[in-house]
């Protein structure tokens, strides 16, 4: 089994930033791409970014030159850095990891990210 723990929510003025954190602990040798997801409310879950190397990162068209995924392997975390925030980036912000066949596998259990206009 995978833990994942999310850190670093928060509430923020638009233009701000928040950088999120996932640990991720237990049999993590089954991890091989993580990434972030949001759910606004009265919204379906979206996926926000992936990772399934330093060099092999995607992102959702609304986050793109925004947000920044990144991750330390030997310490099994990732990373979101969001910058110049908006309201409509005000979700919960769910870390998630598994295989390439399957991203979703594991789910922390969400932050808080809040957005003031």
């Amino acid at each position: 089994q995978v833990q994942l723990v999310e850190s670093g929510g928060g509430l923020v003025q638009a233009g701000g930033s928040l950088r999120l954190s996932c640990a991720a602990s237990g049999s993590t040798f089954s991890i091989n791409t993580m990434g972030w997801s949001r759910q606004a409310p009265g919204k379906q879950r979206e996926w926000v970014a992936f990772m399934m190397s330093a060099s092999t990162t995607t992102y959702t068209d609304s986050v793109k030159g925004r947000f920044t995924i990144s991750g330390d392997n030997a310490k099994n975390t990732i990373d979101l850095q969001m910058n110049n925030l908006k309201p409509e980036d005000t979700a919960v912000y769910y870390c998630h990891g598994g295989s390439p066949s399957r991203p979703y596998q594991y789910w922390g259990q969400g932050t808080q990210v809040t957005v003031s206009s």
